[in-house]
């Protein structure tokens, strides 16, 4: 098989960390129906590729078979942004066996962490929604679920282009990713409109990037590395920023943390 390395994939804050573990539980208990995973945002910049990453080595971590697909076909920033590297294989991803340009086994890479496996983008396009648009996407994701726990699915923002749409009819449910006060309840509410107009269920959302400026926290930790390492993210309107998950509470690394509710909001 072939296989690829990380090499800026930095280890979270026992905080953060326990926030992503929480998100993890709650996705288990999403159903187990639910293995077609798709992870998207209203705007550029809100941590759905950081979360996504953490989402794969977590799970992995925690026994689950777990693959993530790179379908932002167009600004893909997984290889730059965590310094992935292939070590063997000829670099085919998502956009080659999307035009039919290899097989199913060209594209899967062994990571070197255990039982985390990815399909890079390959090549990016321009014409990113004509390969969505081919009968060969569900049957990608369909073949995938049936080998891997978890397909998870790193798709561009859902207000930005419409290729997330695209995607989510072929997935069994969708996390969206929203920045702190950087979304307006109207986008969120037209992105999720957008994505159950496709049949795939809203399993819920995950808040990024809030204040951790109590005065207890203020005592404990320090400033977020993620908040310097992310920023000017790849569509370049937003900053990225540390980004976790926990269900109904407020943690995570330094200042900055994320929360994840069971359900997105009517």
């Amino acid at each position: 098989m072939n296989t690829c390395e990380f090499k800026k994939f930095i280890d979270l804050s026992y905080t953060s960390q326990e926030a992503v573990n929480t998100l993890c539980t709650n996705l288990a208990f999403s159903g187990s129906d639910i293995h077609k995973i798709m992870m998207t945002s209203c705007h550029a910049g809100e941590g759905k590729s950081f979360i996504s990453m953490n989402l794969m080595r977590t799970l992995a971590g925690l026994g689950y078979r777990v693959v993530l697909v790179d379908a932002d076909l167009r600004r893909s920033q997984i290889k730059s942004r965590f310094g992935m590297r292939i070590t063997t294989g000829n670099g085919s991803g998502t956009s080659h066996y999307l035009a039919g340009m290899c097989d199913l086994e060209d594209c899967i890479y062994a990571t070197n962490i255990e039982n985390a496996y990815i399909i890079p983008v390959g090549r990016e396009v321009k014409n990113s929604l004509s390969l969505l648009n081919s009968d060969r996407l569900p049957v990608l994701l369909d073949a995938l679920a049936k080998r891997f726990d978890y397909v998870l699915v790193d798709a561009p923002p859902v207000g930005v282009i419409i290729d997330a749409a695209q995607i989510a009819r072929h997935c069994d449910g969708t996390l969206i990713v929203v920045q702190y006060n950087s979304v307006s309840r109207r986008e969120l509410l037209s992105v999720k409109n957008q994505v159950e107009s496709t049949g795939c269920e809203i399993l819920g959302a995950v808040l990024n990037d809030v204040a951790f400026d109590t005065l207890s926290s203020k005592k404990y930790y320090n400033k977020s590395y993620y908040s310097h390492y992310y920023s000017g993210y790849y569509y370049g309107t937003h900053s990225d920023s540390d980004g976790s998950s926990s269900s109904s509470s407020k943690s995570g690394e330094g200042h900055r943390h994320s929360s994840s509710s069971s359900k997105a909001a009517k």
